[in-house]
């Protein structure tokens, strides 16, 4: 019998998105030299650059391009990125995203708040190499933090949050953005999880209105008798695209 461990083949301690995303590009380059890295930013149109001092130390050459749903807001805040070398904007169900283009995907706070997101997961694989990575990090709508989230007003959310994360769209919450949820996806598309890291960055980016936060989620949690656990907020997959196109769960 398959379980979700079966996927598994990594743990590694938890650290922040910036120093994960460098770990990752610059051991895959490492393991792949005299290559450029080709990524894809998915979700460009908000939140900081990417920190690319690691990088840059080590020497490696990289492509990025960005991709997200094109609004003005959006589209303003990706043209004045200075980390990304190209970008598309438009639906993420047609927007161009090339098979088998990039070394890695990297999409931070865009699962949770996106329609269609297995649709949209799947063009990203699609567009993976044999062996390329997928970063993927969500607020987990399966959290206590994730249901006080929801019923939070959008605007009223603007007022309480501090920083780029006031800027974020509001969060859909479709089931593959949760812990298991996103841990079935992979099962079901034969994809293998090496890295899984839990936080509670999205619950701090309420400043001084985030102990008011953390304490309605410890309410939810007891109350829902710990089905809405209180101990993140949300999560980043690191997933490997099999090197070999046969290999599949099934």
């Amino acid at each position: 019998m398959i379980t979700l461990r079966d996927v598994t083949d990594l743990r590694t301690p938890p650290v922040n998105g910036g120093d994960l995303f460098s770990e990752r590009v610059s051991q895959y380059a490492y393991e792949k030299p005299l290559r450029r890295v080709h990524i894809l930013l998915a979700g460009s149109g908000w939140g900081g650059e990417l920190d690319l001092a690691r990088l840059d130390a080590g020497h490696v050459e990289r492509h990025i391009t960005g991709v997200d749903v094109d609004t003005p807001e959006l589209r303003a805040h990706t043209q004045a990125r200075a980390d990304l070398d190209s970008w598309h904007l438009g639906d993420l169900r047609t927007v161009p995203m090339p098979p088998r283009a990039y070394d890695i995907v990297c999409a931070p706070y865009l699962v949770d708040r996106i329609a269609n997101a297995e649709l949209v997961l799947d063009r990203f694989v699609a567009a993976l190499k044999p062996g390329g990575l997928m970063i993927v990090q969500f607020r987990d709508r399966d959290t206590a933090f994730g249901f006080v989230d929801r019923l939070i007003p959008p605007a009223l959310r603007r007022l309480l949050q501090a920083g780029p994360a006031a800027a974020a769209p509001p969060a859909v919450y479709e089931p593959v953005a949760s812990y298991k949820g996103m841990q079935w996806y992979c099962v079901m598309r034969g994809l293998v999880i090496s890295g899984e890291h839990t936080s509670q960055d999205t619950v701090h980016a309420y400043g001084r209105w985030a102990g008011l936060v953390q304490g309605l989620g410890r309410m939810v949690a007891g109350l829902s008798r710990g089905r809405l656990p209180a101990d993140h907020g949300e999560v980043t997959f690191v997933i490997r695209k099999p090197e070999n196109r046969l290999a599949r769960v099934i």
